[in-house]
């Protein structure tokens, strides 16, 4: 097996440090990864947007910009943002990325490739750049882009599904190695006639930090009295998460005069549109994105940790909350496709309790029901903690994904094989 010491890895996927949610944290610390390991790393990425779906201003004025975070040379490539969802401005958003990728394909000479999932065209992009320079793609599906058109409820999502798919799976076939992030996903990819000796399933992993701050202190600073059950949903507000479900719960909680009240930590496309179905709603509170320091504090102070889904999504991804719910030591309710990916990855940890999704009654009765039960909240606690210790931790799934790297390597390039020198990629 080839060794990755000295060598030069691309990675190029949209969502980069400074992000701290989303896939962000997952190819930020992978790349640092390969930096200890005495790789050289470049990444391309995009301008910093996500969850809020705004560019700082900083990043507005130039077509592409380099950083060096942590000692990686990091390629910050201006694109489209919507600020609002539709199929139109999401392939906009998409293929101004991936044209800025192809841009640079003569600027870099990589010894291997990451192209990570989403985003799709950046990864053709990405393939463009393999080819290129004779060097292996590893894929690294965060999520399926043919999947998400047609579950996410994305206007106009339904006209560009088929066409989304075949392109995707016409990318994957491309691929020297796939990493999968669970088993559903590996299924998919070798249904498209992969060897099995290129997927495999590698889990993203818990990245939060432990809480700095006791829950009686954090709650008295958010205005949480001891005698609200906060149920807490964090992360992004799109369409995929239908969070209607968890307003008309909040207003139903408030109509039976019950403790529980409904926060929103974050951003998202769908955020103005629910605070003003929220307006009249007491039982709903809205927060903004947390820092990162402060993001593992709050969700220790909650009672229950909400995943809430439109019914329509089972499989185009897994949310990348869940592995940082199952360390804060809070009960999880889901309100998801009782056959998708998320309740999976749920039952397999026995580290939340499932509901039917689009019901509010049902969300509702269920935080409820586990807030009077001391019992079964300590044994959910409990058995999340000891998942997220035994599959979660961040080392075993760098030190794999590296291997990956290295068996890639060692396979037959696509073209001519190049001369690289050690240093920064990009010229």
């Amino acid at each position: 097996m080839a060794s990755l010491d000295k060598k030069k890895v691309l990675i190029v996927g949209i969502n980069y440090a400074p992000e701290h949610t989303g896939i962000s944290p997952y190819t930020t610390q992978l790349a640092r990864h390969l930096r200890s390991c005495g790789v050289s790393p470049t990444v391309f990425t995009g301008v910093p947007h996500y969850p809020d779906w705004v560019v700082p201003p900083k990043y507005r004025r130039r077509l592409s910009s380099t950083e060096l975070i942590e000692d990686v040379f990091v390629v910050r490539l201006r694109h489209y943002v919507p600020r609002t969802q539709s199929a139109l401005r999401r392939a906009l958003y998409e293929l101004t990325y991936g044209l800025q990728v192809v841009l640079r394909r003569n600027s870099v000479q990589p010894d291997v490739v990451v192209a990570v999932v989403p985003s799709l065209f950046g990864a053709i992009a990405a393939a463009r750049i393999s080819r290129i320079a004779g060097a292996p793609l590893v894929l690294w599906l965060q999520d399926l882009m043919g999947r998400a058109t047609t579950e996410s409820g994305i206007r106009g999502g339904a006209l560009l599904a088929r066409s989304t798919g075949a392109i995707e799976a016409r990318l994957i076939r491309s691929a020297t190695s796939v990493i999968a992030i669970n088993d559903d996903f590996r299924s998919y990819v070798l249904s498209l006639g992969l060897d099995e000796l290129q997927v495999e399933v590698i889990p993203n992993w818990s990245h939060i930090a432990t809480p700095s701050e006791s829950r009686s202190v954090v709650r008295q600073r958010l205005g949480w009295s001891e005698g609200q059950v906060i149920a807490l949903h964090a992360g992004n507000m799109g369409l995929k998460q239908g969070l209607e479900n968890v307003v008309e719960a909040a207003r139903l909680s408030e109509k039976e005069s019950s403790p529980v009240k409904f926060v929103l930590l974050g951003d998202g496309s769908q955020k103005k549109l629910l605070r003003e179905r929220a307006a009249a709603v007491n039982g709903v509170e809205f927060l903004a994105p947390a820092s990162e320091q402060e993001y593992p504090n709050i969700l220790s102070a909650a009672d229950v940790l909400l995943v809430n889904e439109r019914a329509s999504v089972a499989g185009m991804s897994l949310p990348s909350k869940l592995t940082s719910y199952f360390r804060a030591g809070v009960p999880v309710v889901a309100a998801v496709s009782p056959g998708g990916i998320t309740a999976i990855e749920l039952s397999k940890s026995s580290g939340g309790v499932l509901v039917q999704p689009d019901d509010p009654a049902a969300l509702l009765s269920a935080i409820r029901q586990l807030n009077c039960d001391k019992p079964r909240r300590d044994r959910i606690t409990e058995a999340a903690a000891r998942y997220a210790r035994d599959w979660l931790r961040p080392e075993p799934a760098l030190e794999s994904i590296t291997s990956i790297l290295e068996r890639s390597l060692s396979r037959p390039p696509r073209g001519e094989p190049s001369t690289n020198s050690a240093g920064p990629i990009v010229s």
